[in-house]
C-alpha cells in the first residue's frame, strides 16, 4: 500500500527524516531536486526551453535547485524568481545564492514589475510557485501569473503540486488561481486532491518521486487513505490445492434480471464464475431461461415465479454468497422481496445498480443490511442513498461516514475508485482506463467481488482485490480493443490474463 498522507503529516515526516537520519534540510531539497532532474530528463530533450517560476518558499527552493541542475546538464534555463516580500524560506535564499554564484545560469528575481517572457508551444515551463502546504487562494500578481501561465502554449510541469491547488481540500479554493498542469511530479507520497476528478485538469499525468523519507516514521504514522498496488492484490492469492473440488470454492447467488435487462444478469454471472468461484446460481425471472441456458450454460437457474420480474426470495440456507442488483429492475414487488431478503441474509451480500436504487427509495432497508455488506454505486447511485454533495471531496467524505455509521464496504466507484470500510479506511484504486466507461462495466465488477466473496475472502479484501482485477483486466482488454470501442464483456474476457498477470 502506498500510504497518502495529508499535507501537515508530510511536512512532519520531512523533520523526522531531517533529524532522524540525519539529513540537512538543504540537502533534502537537493535530493527531491535530484529525482526530479532525473524524471524530467528521461522526458524532455535538452533542445527544449525551458522557463521555471519559483516563489519565496520550500517550493521556490526545489525550483531554483532543479534550474542548477538543468542549467549544469546543458538544458537551455531561465528562471525567475518572485520575491515582493523581501523575504525567502531559508533553503530558498541559500539555492538562490547557488544559482547565482552560476556563470552560466540565466537568472531574474522579481520584486515588483515583471514583463514575462514571451511563450510557444515548444517551450516547457516549470512551476515551483507555491507548493502543498498553501492553504488560501492565490491573488492579485500570483493569480495573474497562474493565468498567464494558464493561457500559454507552453507544456507545464508541476513541482510537487499544481501551484494553488490545496493537497486535500479545495472547496473553498478560487478554480482560476490554480496551475493547469501538464505533468505533475509529485515527492514522495500522491496527495489526496489528485485522485478527485474535479481536480484532474490541474494535476495532468502525475508521478510520484521517492526522496528517501525516513522509513520508521512511515510506517508509524496513520492514515485513512492508501493507494492499493499490484504486489499488494498480488500477496491475496495461493496456488490452488491439487485435491481441490468446486465446493471448495463457494457456492454463490446471484439475483438479477428483469425484462429488457437480462443482459446485466447475464454480465454479472459470466464475471462471477470467471473470478474463481466454485458455484453459481442465478435467480431470474422466467423470462430468462432460453438466453442463459443458451448464452452461458456453466451457470445453474433459480426461476422466479413471476416472468418478467424478482419477486420471491429462493432458497438461500447453501450459499456462501449473495449478490443482487444487476438488471433487477425497480418494480414495487421487487423492493418488496429485496426487502425480505435482507431480513433473512445473516452474511455479508453484494448489492448494485437497482439494488442500491429500491435502498435510495426506501432508505429505512439500510439499517437491514447485514454488516459488512459491499455496496458498489456510482457518484449519482451514492448521492441518491446518502444525499447530494457539492463535490467529489464532500462525497468522499460522505462515503467515509456512511460507511463507519452503517457497518458498510462502499465502494465509490470513478477513475480512481475508492473502498471506504466500515473502520474508516479508503483505499484508492489505480488499475483502469477511460475505455472502461461503458454499459455494463459496473455489472461485471459486482459479479467479480461476488465470485471473490463467496470464495471466503474477508469483504473488504473481496471488494479492494475485485476493483483492482476489474481495472488490469480493462487495461489488459486495451491491447486488443481501443478504450473507444470496449464493451463490458471484454473486460471479463481479460479476466484470467489479470489473474495470471498477479502471478
Amino acid at each position: 500500500m502506498i500510504k497518502i498522507f495529508a499535507t501537515d503529516k508530510v511536512k512532519e515526516l520531512d523533520q523526522y527524516t531531517i533529524l532522524n537520519e540525519p539529513i540537512s534540510s538543504i540537502d533534502l531539497v537537493e535530493r527531491a531536486a535530484t529525482v526530479f532532474l532525473h524524471e524530467f530528463c528521461r522526458r524532455f530533450s535538452k533542445q527544449t526551453r525551458i522557463v521555471i517560476f519559483a516563489g519565496q518558499g520550500n517550493n521556490g527552493a526545489d525550483a531554483l535547485a532543479i534550474a542548477r541542475l538543468l542549467t549544469d546538464e546543458s538544458y537551455k534555463v531561465e528562471t525567475y524568481l518572485f520575491n515582493p516580500t523581501g523575504i525567502l524560506s531559508q533553503d530558498c535564499e541559500m539555492n538562490k545564492q547557488r544559482l547565482r554564484d552560476m556563470e552560466d545560469a540565466d537568472f531574474t528575481e522579481v520584486i515588483a514589475d515583471f514583463d514575462p517572457p514571451t511563450l510557444d508551444e515548444h517551450d516547457i515551463v516549470i512551476d515551483g510557485l507555491f507548493g502543498s502546504g498553501l492553504n488560501r487562494p492565490l491573488t492579485g500578481g500570483f493569480a495573474g501569473m497562474v493565468d498567464y501561465i494558464n493561457h500559454c502554449e507552453a507544456t507545464v510541469v508541476s513541482i510537487d503540486i499544481p501551484s494553488g491547488l490545496f493537497g486535500e481540500d479545495n472547496r473553498k479554493n478560487e478554480p482560476k488561481a490554480i496551475i493547469k498542469a501538464d505533468y505533475t511530479f509529485t515527492f514522495g507520497f500522491p496527495k489526496l486532491a489528485f485522485f478527485l476528478p474535479e481536480n484532474a485538469v490541474y494535476v495532468g499525468k502525475w508521478k510520484v518521486l521517492d526522496i528517501g523519507l525516513h522509513p520508521d516514521i512511515i510506517e508509524e504514522t496513520q492514515t485513512p487513505f492508501v493507494l492499493v498496488t499490484e504486489d499488494d492484490v498480488a500477496q491475496v492469492f495461493t496456488p490452488r490445492e491439487r485435491f481441490s473440488h468446486k465446493g471448495t470454492f463457494g457456492h454463490a447467488l446471484l439475483i438479477a434480471g428483469s425484462k429488457g435487462k437480462m443482459g446485466a444478469a447475464l454480465l454479472a454471472a459470466r464475471a462471477c464464475l470467471r473470478s474463481g468461484v466454485g458455484l453459481l446460481t442465478v435467480h431470474i425471472p422466467q423470462r430468462g431461461e432460453t438466453i442463459f441456458q443458451t448464452a452461458f450454460p456453466e451457470a445453474m437457474l433459480s426461476f422466479d415465479p413471476n416472468t418478467d420480474r424478482f419477486t420471491t426470495i429462493p432458497e438461500i440456507s447453501t450459499y456462501t454468497a449473495i449478490g443482487i442488483g444487476p438488471g433487477l429492475g425497480q418494480h414495487m414487488e421487487s423492493g418488496a422481496a429485496m426487502e425480505r431478503l435482507l431480513q433473512s441474509v445473516e452474511k455479508p451480500m453484494v448489492l448494485d445498480a437497482d439494488a442500491l436504487n429500491l435502498l435510495a427509495s426506501n432508505k429505512d432497508l439500510l439499517e437491514r443490511i447485514p454488516a459488512r455488506s459491499i455496496l458498489t454505486p456510482h457518484p449519482k447511485e451514492f448521492d441518491r442513498m446518502a444525499g447530494e454533495s457539492s463535490c467529489s471531496y464532500e462525497r468522499l467524505l460522505k462515503a467515509k461516514t456512511f460507511a463507519i455509521d452503517h457497518k458498510l464496504c462502499i465502494v465509490l466507484k470513478g477513475a480512481y475508485t475508492a473502498t471506504c470500510t466500515p473502520e474508516g479506511n479508503i483505499y484508492f484504486n489505480n488499475s483502469g482506463n477511460p475505455g472502461m466507461a461503458t454499459a455494463g462495466s459496473g455489472d461485471v465488477l459486482t459479479g467479480i467481488i461476488l465470485g471473490l466473496l463467496a470464495q471466503g475472502f474477508e469483504p473488504e479484501t473481496a471488494a479492494v482485490t475485485g476493483v483492482f482485477l476489474h481495472g488490469t483486466a480493462g487495461d489488459l482488454a486495451t491491447a486488443y480493443r481501443s478504450e473507444e470501442s470496449m464493451i463490458a464483456g471484454d473486460i471479463t474476457d481479460m479476466l484470467g490474463k489479470a489473474f495470471k498477470q498477479l502471478r
